[in-house]
């Protein structure tokens, strides 16, 4: 397998983008024309760095897709550190034409302190650590990851891209929690999340739809579920708040939920870590259906169980996108992305039907045709608004701000 560029005698600057999980890293190298960012030429995972796993990197191009399995005998932060340096040795093999110029890194949380990307520093990095709490499943994972990536590429800069970023400009109404001054003015508010997705979608809806600036309303759908409303562009309201667990069910977290139950729960005898292990871990599509997070195993599977928790996911949906049609005053263009959004047709449809007193109508032909490759209009032709399937690209978003952030005049050696 190889990476093909039209290259000519001058090696071509490269932002790396990943997303660091707690067993698997997603990266994606972004080649720069003239500090514009190009679509990824190689893409891929390191899978298999949780304790008892066997690490093994997966590396996806236009040709076709090649997996390396690494035999390190080492475990922990020794085998996120060895894949790594495996990787760079993978991406300088295939791209020995590229210079990777920067490595942007997908940090869910901000905090009240980050609403743009940021060079990291160790100053970064520990503010960010005090943000832990407010995304458990994901923001230690992302830390762990930029340590790390600044172990196996020391010589090269790391920028930390922000999911809350997006939303920075909330109105006050809606980032505000009806909670005493003192707890406000400790930072506990409403932030919201999956702004690298957003902003993508906002910019792809912008390239194809003269109504991108006025009433919009965005479903991340995925694993990790959230809905955005927008007004010329700019987040005005979204359903994730303090954390990652509000608004939407999701694949392993509860979404929306009355704190009455922590109480109750609390005074059950439950602690901490059992309230965050239910609620991140063993609620949302996995808790309902007793079976599975992955969409596509309940839609397989014929269990009552399972399509209960397709129905409540479904109608959460529509009933948290309906309630920020209340925001922007109406709706002129509804987006679906993430995996769920991108490839579950029923959904859409579902979703859609229920909406259907806003206006909308969807073109089943059209529906059926959208499976994620492309960006795609689903609506009817007398529809009043327009339905779209936006594939999201995060790290392409992080690549742009990585760019911007370090100019075009750094590059170090892959």
């Amino acid at each position: 397998m190889t990476i093909t560029h039209s290259i000519t005698a001058e090696r071509q600057p490269a932002i790396l983008s990943v997303n660091s999980g707690s067993s698997t890293v997603k990266f994606a190298l972004y080649p720069l024309h003239d500090q514009l960012v190009d679509a990824a030429v190689v893409s891929g995972v390191v899978e298999g760095l949780e304790p008892g796993g066997k690490p093994c990197i997966c590396l996806s191009d236009q040709t076709g897709r090649q997996t390396f399995p690494l035999t390190t005998g080492v475990t922990g932060s020794d085998a996120f550190t060895a894949a790594l340096t495996e990787l760079r040795r993978l991406i300088a093999s295939y791209g020995k034409d590229i210079d990777v110029t920067a490595i942007a890194h997908r940090v869910v949380h901000g905090g009240e302190q980050y609403a743009a990307s940021v060079l990291i520093d160790r100053a970064a990095v520990s503010y960010l650590q005090t943000l832990n709490p407010l995304a458990p499943l994901h923001q230690p994972h992302n830390l762990e990851g930029i340590l790390a990536f600044q172990r196996a590429y020391p010589d090269i800069p790391q920028i930390a891209c922000f999911d809350t970023g997006f939303h920075a400009e909330l109105p006050v109404c809606e980032k505000t929690l009806a909670l005493p001054q003192s707890l406000r003015d400790a930072g506990i508010r409403r932030y919201g999340f999956h702004g690298l997705s957003y902003r993508y979608v906002a910019q792809r809806l912008a390239e194809y739809s003269s109504k991108a600036a006025q009433r919009v309303v965005m479903a991340h759908l995925g694993n990790g579920a959230s809905a955005c409303a927008m007004l010329q562009g700019k987040s005005v309201a979204t359903t994730m708040g303090f954390s990652a667990l509000d608004g939407l069910m999701m694949g392993t977290r509860c979404g929306a939920l009355d704190p009455g139950v922590l109480l109750y729960l609390m005074q059950a005898g439950w602690d901490a870590a059992r309230l965050e292990k239910t609620l991140y871990k063993e609620s949302g599509l996995l808790g309902v259906s007793g079976l599975s997070a992955d969409m596509r195993t309940l839609r397989q599977s014929g269990s009552p169980a399972a399509q209960a928790a397709i129905a409540l996911f479904t109608y959460r949906v529509m009933r948290e996108c309906a309630g920020l049609t209340a925001c922007t005053g109406g709706l002129d263009v509804l987006a679906f992305t993430g995996g769920i959004g991108e490839h579950d047709t029923v959904l859409r449809g579902q979703v859609v039907e229920g909406l259907h007193y806003l206006g909308l109508k969807i073109d089943p032909e059209k529906n059926a045709a959208a499976t994620g490759d492309q960006t795609m209009a689903i609506h009817a032709a007398d529809s009043q608004v327009e339905i779209w399937v936006v594939p999201t690209d995060e790290g392409r978003i992080a690549a742009m701000d990585a760019s911007a952030i370090i100019g075009p005049k750094r590059v170090c050696p892959a």
